[in-house]
């Protein structure tokens, strides 16, 4: 029975000896996966705020378009607009040169025509 007894320790000190490194397995997995944990913490803090920034940005973006959508249609209405008084300037510079050559003719002629004679 000796033989038996001590084939009995063999076993529960090797039996022991695997729960132990079982466990020590554990702690280890258990360590890795608290700072795992840590880490997902981190990255969703991290994710939020980035996303709180997005938001912000994506505000501040569609605020200046709507702006330089409304400088665009300013800018296209004042330059069809200048582009209307040019117009009318032109035509007013040509009937104004026309009627100024209409005068210096009729000026022309009647300074060019000898006074006439009174009768006394």
């Amino acid at each position: 029975m000796t033989q038996q007894g001590a084939a009995l320790q063999s076993y529960n000190n090797e039996l022991v000896k695997c729960i132990e490194d079982l466990c020590l397995k554990r702690e280890e997995l258990s360590k890795q996966i608290r700072q795992e944990e840590e880490e997902k913490g981190r990255l969703q803090g991290e994710i939020r705020t980035l996303t709180e920034r997005l938001a912000r940005v994506n505000e501040n973006l569609a605020r200046k378009m709507a702006s330089r959508n409304e400088f665009d249609k300013t800018i296209a209405e004042t330059e069809a607009a200048y582009m209307k008084i040019l117009e009318s300037s032109q035509t007013l510079l040509s009937v104004l040169r026309k009627e100024a050559g209409n005068l210096s003719r009729a000026t022309g002629a009647t300074e060019s025509k000898p006074p006439a004679a009174k009768d006394n």
